[in-house]
């Protein structure tokens, strides 16, 4: 008989509570979310039974993180910084003063002082190649913690996204892994299976019963566009009258998965910050003449379909709502983490 565990984490840069939702559904205690943006209260709060605390994570103290973990227990230290100065969304540009930068050497001095069993950190792939990720790393090994780094398709567990992220796992306690993949590509969660039961919206309308499942409003020249456009493809399927100026241009042509519809029997692109927009990205509706509504970048995001994240009578705001979404670790993920983490002190505390 397996020994029962119980882990207690702190969810740092917990945003609306991705993370901390799939720690708690694979059975882990998350003992408090910690972020700077006070947007993140009501939802994270509402939707886990944890405590948010609004905080720089500058200003945060070793003994003050110490005091949150419950006693007695496996203590995990999540912290998924910020991920812009890696993103492949900076195109080049140089990054190297943004501030955020530092977000990984704040999270090195706070497992440096706390000491937890358990690490982990979720980010875009190309962090990896960074030197103050590889810092991380090399502080986590000479803290003689077991690492592991692992490039992730989220599809693979039952994300309906092709989202790939890169997965960190530390432990004091020995040799630890991910999970191996729940789903096959031929079992991959589709955009049909999860978004078919929502009730069909034009562009601009929004839900009665749920004020998230909202579209924004298309420009005549953006619905002409819409129409003209199939699952799947890209704006070289429209007359050549509604095609921009910039599709012409040498540097514009590559651009195809903009301006799109995504389809209905595969996962969804990458949910970003600005999925809600049919100019940013693949995120027309397969269907319907609209652009993906907040509920349905949620979903596709694997939130559940009750996640609240405005209070009652609460204007929703799509830049505000957006970054949310599109920052968040997806639940699923997060559970599949969890579960990692609760089988190998399984493993390691016969």
């Amino acid at each position: 008989m397996k020994k029962n565990v119980r882990i207690s984490a702190v969810d740092l840069f917990c945003g609306a509570g991705g993370l901390t939702h799939g720690l708690r559904s694979a059975g882990v205690d998350v003992a408090a979310g910690i972020d700077i943006d006070p947007v993140c209260k009501f939802p994270y709060e509402t939707n886990n039974k944890a405590p948010f605390l609004r905080r720089d994570i500058t200003t945060v103290k070793v003994r003050e993180l110490k005091a949150l973990f419950a006693p007695g227990s496996i203590r995990l230290l999540a912290g998924c910084a910020p991920c812009q100065p890696f993103s492949s969304h900076s195109r080049g540009r140089d990054t190297s003063e943004d501030p955020k930068w530092a977000l990984l050497d704040e999270f090195s001095r706070l497992v440096k002082g706390v000491r937890p069993e358990l690490v982990t950190m979720e980010n875009v792939v190309r962090v990896r190649n960074h030197s103050v990720f590889q810092d991380f790393v090399a502080t986590l090994e000479g803290l003689g913690y077991s690492v592991s780094v692992q490039s992730v398709l989220c599809a693979a567990y039952g994300v309906p996204q092709e989202r790939r992220r890169l997965v960190l796992l530390a432990s004091k306690l020995g040799q630890i892994d991910l999970l191996p993949s729940t789903h096959a590509k031929h079992e991959h969660t589709t955009v049909r299976d999860v978004l078919w039961p929502l009730p069909a919206l034009s562009a601009g309308d929004t839900d009665a019963d749920d004020p998230l499942h909202k579209a924004r409003k298309l420009t005549p020249i953006n619905l002409a566009r819409m129409r003209h456009s199939v699952p799947g493809g890209t704006w070289k399927d429209w007359p050549d009258e509604l095609r921009s100026a910039c599709h012409t241009k040498e540097s514009g042509s590559t651009f195809r998965s903009v301006y799109a519809r995504m389809s209905w029997d595969r996962p969804a692109p990458t949910i970003t910050t600005q999925s809600f927009n049919f100019g940013t990205g693949r995120f027309g509706h397969p269907e319907q003449d609209r652009t993906i509504t907040l509920r349905e970048a949620a979903i596709l995001q694997s939130f559940p379909a009750k996640y609240k994240f405005t209070e009652k009578g609460q204007e929703v705001n799509f830049s505000s709502i957006g970054r949310l979404i599109g920052n968040a670790v997806p639940p699923k993920l997060g559970q599949i983490i969890g579960k990692s983490f609760l089988e190998h002190c399984r493993d390691h505390l016969k």
